[in-house]
């Protein structure tokens, strides 16, 4: 008689909210990164869409290549999902996307590909390299692409959090209960 084993359900942590939306940790390459932070690019566009980011999400940016290190964050105004053609035109609808060509070769022959729409960009007053998130959290990657955060992560306890204070987006102390007198 074969006995049947009960699978341990695995529960994920929460995803972490702020500001009323979820958090998400993305990588960019520098040039545009920097763009976002200057206003000048409205949109971010990705390609192989790994799953939905909502509407009102902040976007943590880690600035890849040479730069390797946690900059800013910018909430996600609108979603633009579809085929990388689909995707593209409507990008290229909105008046001053910023966004040229060498974004379309980009995204160009995904399936699935999205744009999200950036709103609100702040720089962090200071930025954390790679290095330096390593000798917090040893052997730390950043995502390729995108991640959402969830509750408990050492990256978001350990650094983004200290780096959202600073820039004057989380509050710099932690809410204690009242105490009734």
């Amino acid at each position: 008689m074969a006995r049947r084993q009960r699978r341990q359900q695995v529960v994920a942590p929460p995803a972490l909210t702020v500001e009323g939306g979820e958090l998400y940790l993305i990588s960019i390459r520098p040039v545009y990164a920097y763009q976002i932070f200057r206003s000048r690019k409205k949109f971010e566009l990705r390609r192989n869409a790994a799953g939905r980011i909502p509407e009102g999400a902040v976007m943590v940016v880690y600035a890849s290549g040479n730069v390797r290190a946690i900059i800013g964050e910018f909430t996600v105004g609108r979603v633009i999902e579809g085929t990388a053609e689909q995707v593209w035109r409507k990008v290229m609808e909105q008046p001053d996307a910023g966004v040229g060509g060498d974004a379309w070769h980009y995204i160009r022959g995904a399936q699935r590909a999205m744009a999200l729409e950036v709103q609100n960009p702040v720089m962090y007053p200071r930025r954390v390299t790679l290095e330096e998130i390593r000798r917090v959290i040893p052997g730390w990657n950043p995502p390729l692409s995108y991640k959402q955060l969830r509750e408990g992560e050492p990256v978001y306890e350990l650094i983004i959090r200290r780096l959202r204070r600073l820039a004057g987006l989380e509050p710099d102390y932690e809410e204690e209960p009242a105490v009734e007198a």
